[in-house]
């Protein structure tokens, strides 16, 4: 099956119209013949472990780049001066990852296009940051996320609440008095913090957790989690948001089923054997078309398990890999 090496401006097009899973699978090995002749780092990956354009022929088939190679490498397809570098959170003395970007414009309709399908216009709604760890260190790709989803939005309470806990609590009353749908994206042990201080009935308003207890608290099972802050906030459903700074793309989930947008896939390889696939649990392998001028094939330290309905569960960490800011610790 022969292919010519594809424009990256002209999968750019295509990739957030995608509509079926055919299509995704083209456009997936399209990607894929690009990235191998234009990005050295996954080249050199692709040809010591012997998966090359002559023998992909299915999904199934990709080579995975393990995430760890954004720590020492720069992981770019083409040659370019980035817009923006992106810098994974990590413990103190552990290298941490760069995230190269080209165009900033990708990332943006990327995350723009994503929270549109799972959550509606953001014209319509306040959003709130309550992410204390992330604002206090530079680069974060989540902060730029919600900073931009908070200009957007176009409301007047909508910000960041840093530490802020008691403006926060009075913001959150006004907000629920007035009807306002809100969106309250929150680091998981500020969100605790604020539970415990100020627990109130939240109708109007959705929390997304995205993560990130990493020495801040005792860490806590994401039931644990989900159950805390549905007993504070009266709610029945706890959000989550699934993203890496190796990644241009996210997924969201109600207690801890997530869904992908078209554009993205997530598939399973063995735990023990990285080039063998997994049917329902087994380590996380990301498919993100939107990361076309970085890499689109990575392979995580996340454990999970997948569903009929194409949802996905996140386990937790593999053995012996890194503790990073997006913490997933389940039973």
């Amino acid at each position: 099956m022969g292919f010519k090496l594809p424009k990256a401006k002209s999968l750019e097009k295509k990739v957030f119209s995608l509509s079926n899973e055919k299509d995704f699978e083209e456009i997936a090995l399209a990607v894929f013949h690009y990235q191998y002749f234009t990005n050295p780092v996954y080249k050199a990956y692709c040809d010591a472990i012997n998966r090359v354009p002559a023998t992909v022929t299915d999904l199934e088939e990709l080579p995975f780049l393990p995430i760890q190679f954004f720590k020492n490498f720069e992981v770019k397809s083409g040659a370019f001066d980035p817009q923006v570098v992106f810098k994974s959170s990590g413990t103190t003395g552990l290298t941490t990852s760069s995230h190269f970007v080209k165009d900033i414009s990708v990332y943006e309709k990327s995350f723009l296009q994503c929270f549109a399908h799972f959550y509606g216009d953001v014209k319509e709604l306040c959003v709130l940051g309550l992410l204390p760890s992330y604002l206090e260190r530079h680069g974060s790709s989540l902060v730029y996320m919600v900073d931009s989803l908070i200009k957007k939005s176009d409301h007047s309470e909508s910000g960041f609440y840093l530490y802020d806990y008691h403006r926060l609590k009075d913001t959150l009353i006004k907000l629920e008095g007035e009807g306002q749908k809100t969106i309250l994206f929150g680091v998981s042990f500020a969100l605790l913090d604020f539970a415990d201080a100020f627990s109130m009935p939240l109708v109007h308003t959705t929390i997304i957790e995205t993560g990130g207890m990493k020495g801040r608290k005792k860490e806590v099972t994401k039931a644990e989690l989900y159950a805390q802050l549905q007993t504070a906030f009266s709610l029945k459903k706890i959000h989550s948001e699934y993203g890496m700074t190796e990644l241009l793309s996210q997924a969201y989930a109600i207690n801890g089923l997530y869904k992908t947008p078209s554009w993205m896939k997530v598939l399973l390889r063995d735990e023990t054997d990285p080039f063998s696939p997994a049917a329902k649990s087994g380590a996380i392998n990301v498919i993100d078309l939107a990361n076309i001028h970085s890499c689109s094939f990575i392979q995580t330290d996340d454990l999970g398990r997948m569903h009929g309905d194409g949802s996905f569960e996140v386990l937790g960490r593999m053995d012996n890999s890194d503790v990073r800011g997006c913490s997933q610790l389940v039973l």
